[in-house]
C-alpha cells in the first residue's frame, strides 16, 4: 500500500524514467572511457575527477584558494566507477528506487535528489576526514540519497523480493521500511567499526541516505501545503 502522497498524482500524467536512464547512460559512459585507458591515464582521470576530501576541505574552510576543478569534482566524482561490480551495484539500486522516485518527483526533482544528494554526501565526508588525501569516486552518495527519498514518499509501500528457502527462492514482498531500515543498519555498523576506507563508504551512504529523506519530507511538505490552498481555494 503506497502512502497518500505518493497515490495522488494520476497514472497517465507518469512519464519514463528520463532522469534514471540519462544518468544510467552517463556512468556507462564514463566507465567505458575508463577502461580503454592505460593504469596510468586511468589513475589521472581518477585524480582529476575524483573528490579528494583533503582538497575539497580546503576550499570549503577558506585555507586553500578557489580552485574550480576541485569544486566541480563533488559532482564529477558521481559518475565515476573503478569496476564493473562498483557500477552495476550501484545502478541495480539505482533502478529499483530511482524508477518511482521519478515518477513522483519528475525528472528535475530526480536529478537535484541525485545530484545535489551526492555532491552534500561528499562535502559532509571532505568535511568530517579533512585530512584524507586519497580520492573518492562512484555514485553511492547520491544513489543513497535516492534510496532515503523513496522511503520518504512511499513509508508504507512493499518491495518485491526473491527469497532464498531451501533449494528454491520463493517470491515475497517485504516492506520497503524492512528492507531499507536493515540496509541503514548495516551502514551504521560499518561506519562505527569498519577500518578507514570502508569508513569512507559508509559515511557518504549514510550522509546521502539522510539528505535523501529531508529532500522528500520537504516535498511532500510543499505538495500538502498546496493541496490545502487548493482546498481552500475550491
Amino acid at each position: 500500500m503506497d502512502s497518500g502522497f505518493a497515490s495522488h498524482r494520476p497514472q497517465q500524467l507518469r512519464h519514463p524514467p528520463y532522469a534514471t536512464a540519462l544518468v544510467s547512460l552517463l556512468c556507462l559512459f564514463a566507465f567505458a572511457v575508463y577502461s580503454g585507458l592505460s593504469p596510468l591515464m586511468q589513475q589521472a582521470l581518477i585524480d582529476i575527477g575524483g573528490m579528494r576530501p583533503s582538497a575539497v576541505a580546503g576550499l570549503f574552510q577558506g585555507s586553500a584558494g578557489y580552485d574550480r576543478a576541485t569544486a566541480w569534482s563533488l559532482l564529477t566524482a558521481l559518475f565515476l566507477h573503478a569496476s564493473w561490480l562498483h557500477l552495476l551495484g550501484n545502478l541495480l539500486y539505482f533502478w529499483v528506487f530511482g524508477v518511482k522516485v521519478e515518477q513522483e518527483l519528475g525528472w528535475f526533482g530526480t536529478l537535484l535528489v541525485f545530484l545535489a544528494g551526492g555532491a552534500l554526501a561528499n562535502l559532509i565526508v571532505a568535511l568530517r576526514l579533512p585530512g584524507l588525501d586519497t580520492p573518492i569516486i562512484g555514485a553511492s552518495g547520491a544513489i543513497s540519497a535516492v534510496v532515503g527519498a523513496y522511503l520518504g514518499l512511499f513509508p508504507r509501500r512493499h518491495i518485491g523480493l526473491f527469497l532464498p528457502l531451501g533449494l528454491y527462492l520463493q517470491f515475497a514482498r517485504v516492506p520497503a521500511l524492512f528492507v531499507i531500515g536493515s540496509w541503514f543498519t548495516l551502514q551504521l555498523l560499518y561506519t562505527a567499526f569498519g577500518p578507514i576506507n570502508a569508513a569512507v563508504a559508509w559515511w557518504t551512504h549514510l550522509a546521502g541516505f539522510v539528505l535523501g529523506i529531508s529532500f522528500a519530507l520537504a516535498a511532500r511538505g510543499i505538495a500538502l501545503v498546496r493541496q490545502q490552498k487548493g482546498a481552500a481555494v475550491r
